[in-house]
């Protein structure tokens, strides 16, 4: 007789999953939007996400005998909300998705291509990403300006649930934001039918501006910010899944997921430390069980997208609160790494002043410039001191 799951892994797996979704649907519906989704498209592009990162956690880590954990790319999502809607809409953005998958495959079949993309200097891709985050981090600021009682309830309660408990502290103030969307909510018999929301599919667009400025900066920043560190937090942890295989796996997964909206798939970091750690059991040969009760779970909350995207249209000056609220962690780590080498301070400074500023040019947003403008200060030092 097969031997039974424990319930440690299972129960570690439902956490990693509920924190996951809870924590950052807020960023994936905003980023969406900005991109010129439609409330039906932003509903199917979550739905779609959730639903693929719930897949690739489970034949992950079915395939591997690993708690591998998947995550949509949360800075992807962030990186979406700052940018300028391309000049080619949704579709335009779709193309954009498409080619950051293809990217992320390459790299997982071509070990050259990934050598290239870790030799992107650390303080830099970090600079692009602090950059990323400081529009939609502001977002609190702005929106208690206009709704402040119910910013303030938000902000509260993620500042107080934080001090007792980091990581439950935006599923509290995401509790509390559906709580105050549901005084805005519609009648159930139209609740019922969002609820229900099919996937829509979106034919792309192949816009050289969109490609440059969407997908190529969100393939570094997931490669960067998520696959990455998602790889480094497994080992932590003894496990040492060869990179290529799952790298090439969630690449796929967003080649599959884009059509219909999502952005990014990609491994997780910060719930992979749930699925592989001590809150997963005693065992760590049975921990694999944590990253298959995460990817069921996943396409259970996908299943719910449609009625969590039409709560989130109720009010989106909440949602953006909640979504600047749940990246401030993401934006301390960045700003602290970005400035950790005092040699590269200024060309991380200037790729930062430069991402952060949402300024588009030729039609093409600025994390490419950032990185670029980064990129070529570093260069012109290095050549000064040779």
């Amino acid at each position: 007789m097969s031997r039974l799951p424990p319930p440690a892994p299972l129960l570690a797996g439902l956490l990693a999953a509920f924190v996951g979704f809870v924590s950052s649907f807020s960023v994936v519906l905003a980023g969406l939007t900005a991109a010129g989704a439609s409330p039906a498209e932003a509903a199917s592009g979550l739905m779609a996400l959730s639903v693929g990162v719930g897949l690739s956690c489970l034949l992950m880590s079915l395939g591997t005998r690993m708690p591998i954990a998947a995550a949509w790319s949360t800075p992807g999502g962030a990186l979406l909300a700052g940018a300028a809607m391309p000049v080619g809409g949704f579709p335009a953005a779709v193309g954009a998705f498409l080619l950051a998958g293809a990217l992320v495959v390459l790299t997982g079949a071509i070990r050259p291509l990934g050598r290239l993309i870790a030799r992107i200097p650390g303080p830099l891709a970090a600079a692009m990403l602090a950059g990323v985050l400081l529009p939609i981090c502001l977002a609190p600021v702005r929106a208690a300006a206009q709704e402040p009682l119910g910013v303030l309830a938000i902000a509260g309660t993620w500042f107080v649930v934080g001090r007792f408990n980091r990581l439950l502290a935006v599923p509290a103030a995401a509790a509390v934001t559906l709580a105050l969307l549901a005084t805005h909510a519609a009648p159930a018999a139209t609740i019922l039918p969002a609820a229900l929301a099919l996937p829509v599919l979106v034919v792309p667009q192949f816009d050289w501006s969109a490609l440059v400025g969407i997908g190529l900066p969100l393939f570094v920043v997931t490669m960067a910010s998520q696959n990455v560190p998602g790889l480094a937090v497994l080992k932590v942890y003894g496990y040492q899944p060869a990179p290529g295989p799952l790298f090439a796996a969630t690449g796929l997964a967003t080649l599959l997921v884009a059509p219909f909206g999502g952005h990014a798939v990609n491994l997780a970091a910060l719930t992979q430390a749930i699925c592989a750690g001590d809150e997963a059991g005693a065992d760590p040969a049975m921990r694999w069980w944590a990253g298959v009760s995460s990817g069921i779970a996943y396409v259970a909350f996908g299943l719910g997208a449609g009625l969590v995207a039409s709560f989130a249209a109720r009010d989106p000056l909440l949602v953006q609160a909640l979504a600047g609220l749940a990246l401030i962690g993401a934006l301390t780590a960045a700003a602290g790494a970005m400035m950790e080498k005092v040699e590269l301070r200024e060309a991380a400074v200037l790729c930062f002043l430069v991402t952060g500023s949402g300024t588009a040019f030729s039609g093409i947003s600025a994390p490419f410039w950032g990185l670029l403008a980064g990129g070529l200060v570093l260069g012109a030092r290095q050549m000064r001191r040779s």
